[in-house]
């Protein structure tokens, strides 16, 4: 069960849907979540790691489809270096 940090914490009032409310309470019984505020701060969290995911992928295809073709012929250079040098770890030890 996570414990975030209780700093600077805000009272908000609002209104949610049955279906959010029902998915904060499944979380709080499961055990994620102590209260339907600790609940409502994963959720928060874990949307804040996936946009950051996304933008991450995004930046990156960005990247390679505005790359020079001499970028490019580095970038295949590099790619090769490293696929011959981890030949023969074993990654299972």
């Amino acid at each position: 069960m996570a414990s975030p940090i209780r700093l600077n914490r805000q009272k908000i009032s609002t209104t949610i849907s049955s279906a959010a409310l029902s998915f904060f309470e499944k979380r709080i019984k499961n055990g994620e979540a102590r209260n339907l505020a600790e609940a409502i701060d994963l959720a928060v969290q874990q949307l804040l790691v996936y946009e950051n995911r996304q933008r991450l992928a995004n930046d990156t295809a960005a990247y390679f489809a505005n790359m020079t073709a001499e970028e490019a012929a580095e970038e295949h250079r590099l790619e090769a270096a490293l696929s011959e040098s981890a030949t023969g770890i074993n990654l299972d030890q």
